[in-house]
């Protein structure tokens, strides 16, 4: 079974605000953008995937990611947030191709392997719906459904709780940890990096802050380029 995913991605300048006390507002569009070209170029790598639709209205990131492979439609509902981006999505590609198995991805995956998103893939594809909770146990980072089953999206705070009490099947395998790293803060930044990231991410994140070998951190010094 081949999947269409769907990934949905703000404006680059409205989103993850959560990510300002550690990159500024200059730099955080750019890192946002380097964040879903990793996620996209990572799943369109995966064998089971088909094809990737992002939702967006962010000229950019439209141009950027249709240039690695990606199909974007713009987001309909304007200020409908998340999940009505993903139906609108969803929608777009059951028009097209009313038996695609779909499956809604989150953009703030920036050390993706595609290895472990085929093996998450292909055990989802045993069940109508299914997700997988993001590494806070609270989230979700992917939600599945077979041709014939809505995608019903309830992503958004504790989505976990929601996603299994609508009936979804929740998928925790063993050495996924890169479909479940989003990135919404600093710490999950660090935590992204040292799990390794795509060359976008590598290129557009601040360097992470060094341990001062007391269990705190310490401002890192640049040295400037010559």
């Amino acid at each position: 079974m081949q999947w269409t995913l769907v990934v949905p991605l703000k404006p680059l300048a409205q989103a993850k605000s959560r990510l300002s006390d550690t990159a500024s507002d200059t730099v955080r569009p750019g890192l946002v953008l380097a964040f879903a070209q990793d996620t996209v170029a990572a799943a369109l790598t995966s064998r089971a995937v088909r094809d990737v639709v992002v939702v967006t209205d962010d000229a950019l990131a439209d141009r950027e990611l249709t240039r690695l492979g990606a199909r974007t439609v713009p987001d309909a509902v304007r200020g409908g947030g998340l999940n009505a981006a993903l139906a609108h999505g969803a929608a777009t590609v059951r028009h097209d191709r009313p038996g695609a198995p779909l499956a809604a991805l989150n953009a703030d995956l920036p050390a993706l392997r595609p290895g472990e998103l085929t093996r998450v893939l292909d055990r989802a594809a045993q069940f109508p719906r299914a997700f997988v909770p993001d590494v806070s146990g609270i989230g979700t980072t992917l939600l599945t459904a077979l041709p014939g089953t809505e995608l019903c999206p309830l992503f958004g705070g504790a989505s976990r709780a929601r996603h299994r009490a609508s009936g979804a099947v929740e998928i925790l395998l063993p050495d996924t940890d890169s479909v479940r790293q989003d990135v919404d803060t600093g710490p999950d930044l660090w935590t992204a990096l040292a799990l390794g990231v795509g060359p976008h991410t590598r290129r557009a994140a601040p360097r992470p802050p060094a341990a001062d070998g007391q269990g705190t951190r310490r401002a890192v010094c640049r040295q400037p380029r010559r």
